[in-house]
């Protein structure tokens, strides 16, 4: 039996994709592979107990930075994402990185002192492990375009989602008293929530953004636009939100809209489109990859452009069968899928 540790350790915060990303991907392993791999977890400890008691829980220590004890206690170590606090040069195992995204390249300029740290430190990780996989072909695509010599270990392996329900009866805290178009994501500048604002104009839509507060100024301008514009009742920072009030909001919205600049994969899409809800996304980066032609696009933030694509969208949806090829969309992507994939690359990689 194989011994594999993945590593758990970014998910300290709930309501992100990593926490997302985690946990689902980690059960579904620990489902398909308990037969033939002794699978182990490096978390803090928050998170011991979360991919069940067949697991044994490695804790975090600042240490494992520069000496980690476990060194030699694996066969195959998978970071589970790029920000693992200790890198592949301390364990003498075969090594998986996912790479979640390179969205410092999109949200920095060239040339920028934090970018390039961001860089050179994805180099050493990326040149140190045996495979890289990526959540999406553009994230493959921005690898090999800034690190060509990683091409020949790279490839890419979709998440999946995870559908599920509010509990009978649950409602959120905060629930509008009318229609209203919901977004959901870490409030900070690459969500671009801001331009969600104008939609309000000449409408009775609330706007619900539930997400973990990412920084101070932007939520700010989120607030100050809605002032400016006269809908400041109507937008509504909600801070951090369970999975069941999520569902609800996912269930009960007029549309999801996700207009992100930056993004590896983008669950919220297809967890709404679970849900059989319109999606309205950016046209950036992996999000048209995840959509696919069961989603809407904004070709561009003008206020103008973005109401009449909400407008002929909901349209299209509610006329053509909108919410079966939403569900159908979002059947394509499950963990069993994800963790086969991953436990045939470990095979792979010991091989």
């Amino acid at each position: 039996m194989s011994r594999v540790l993945v590593t758990l350790d970014s998910m300290r915060f709930e309501n992100t994709g990593l926490h997302t990303f985690g946990r689902s991907l980690g059960r579904a392993l620990v489902r398909q592979g308990q037969r033939s791999h002794a699978i182990s977890a490096y978390t803090y400890p928050l998170q011991n107990g979360v991919l069940g008691g067949q697991v044994s829980y490695l804790r975090h220590r600042k240490y494992h930075r520069w000496y980690f004890p476990a060194s030699e206690a694996f066969d195959v170590v998978h970071f589970a994402d790029q920000y693992c606090r200790f890198g592949p040069d301390r364990v003498r195992a075969r090594t998986v990185m996912t790479v979640h995204d390179l969205n410092q390249v999109h949200e920095q300029p060239p040339g920028s002192r934090k970018r390039e740290r961001h860089m050179g430190r994805m180099a050493r990780k990326i040149a140190g492990v045996d495979r890289v996989v990526a959540i999406s072909e553009f994230v493959r695509a921005d690898i090999l375009r800034f690190f060509p010599d990683a091409r020949d270990k790279t490839s890419v392996i979709y998440n999946g989602t995870d559908f599920t329900t509010a509990p009978a009866g649950h409602r959120p805290r905060r629930v509008p008293t009318g229609r209203f178009l919901f977004a959901v994501g870490m409030v900070c500048p690459k969500k671009n929530f801001h331009v969600l604002v104008p939609l309000l104009r000449g409408t009775d839509y609330t706007l619900v953004i539930a997400g973990v507060p990412g920084d101070e100024a932007y939520r700010q301008k989120i607030l100050d636009t809605a002032a400016q514009l006269g809908v400041a009742d109507r937008v509504w920072l909600t801070g951090p939100v369970s999975q069941a009030d999520r569902d609800w909001y996912y269930a009960h919205c007029t549309a999801l809209l996700f207009p992100s600049l930056a993004e590896g994969f983008g669950l919220p899409a297809l967890e709404a489109m679970h849900h059989g809800r319109p999606v309205f996304l950016s046209r950036h980066t992996s999000l048209p990859e995840i959509g696919g032609d069961a989603a809407c696009y904004f070709e561009n933030f003008e206020p103008g452009h973005m109401a009449e694509v909400l407008l002929h969208g909901l349209a299209r949806f509610a006329a053509d069968g909108g919410a079966a090829r939403a569900r159908s969309r979002a059947a394509q992507f499950t963990w069993e899928q994800s963790a086969a994939a991953y436990l045939a690359l470990y095979r792979e990689c010991m091989a």
